[in-house]
């Protein structure tokens, strides 16, 4: 978003607010960056803080809240833990949505992500163990559905 939003909002709105909002979006893109530059995090500190009080201007003050704030504070957890994709949990949640999936029974989501998931690790084990088998006459994503469906028979 930070690479994409100072485009779009190119010919929408004013000059100044434009150039705010771009800013703010050059400081997101700085802390992202997959090297930080531990000596330009001072500077990038205090161009920070100008660059918040720069929609003050054109934005209601309903729109300022403590979060705004918080991101002053941003350059400090960069200093401390390093850059910002290392605690990103956009894999996590990922992952989290491939097990709701796995979820049959609502009144037992644990029990059917846990017997989905050991489905899961047996095929996986399946298809590593038989790799060198050839089947005739099935082929190879047919072969693999079928042995999904026997092994959760088996399990079930």
């Amino acid at each position: 978003m930070q690479q994409l939003l100072p485009m779009a909002i190119c010919f929408v709105l004013e000059k100044p607010t434009r150039y705010a909002i771009s800013r703010l979006c050059f400081f997101f893109n700085a802390i992202c960056a997959k090297t930080v530059d531990v000596f330009k995090l001072d500077k990038l500190a205090e161009d920070v803080v100008v660059t918040l009080c720069l929609p003050e201007k054109y934005f209601p003050h309903s729109f300022f809240d403590i979060m705004v704030h918080l991101v002053v504070h941003l350059i400090r957890e960069v200093h401390l833990c390093g850059p910002v994709y290392f605690r990103w949990m956009y894999p996590f949640e990922r992952y989290m949505k491939v097990l709701k999936g796995y979820v049959q029974n609502c009144t037992h989501p644990k029990g059917c992500i846990a017997e989905w998931y050991i489905v899961e690790e047996a095929v996986e084990f399946c298809t590593q163990h038989l790799s060198d088998v050839s089947t005739i006459g099935v082929p190879s994503s047919q072969k693999s559905f079928e042995a999904i469906i026997r092994l959760h028979n088996k399990l079930s």
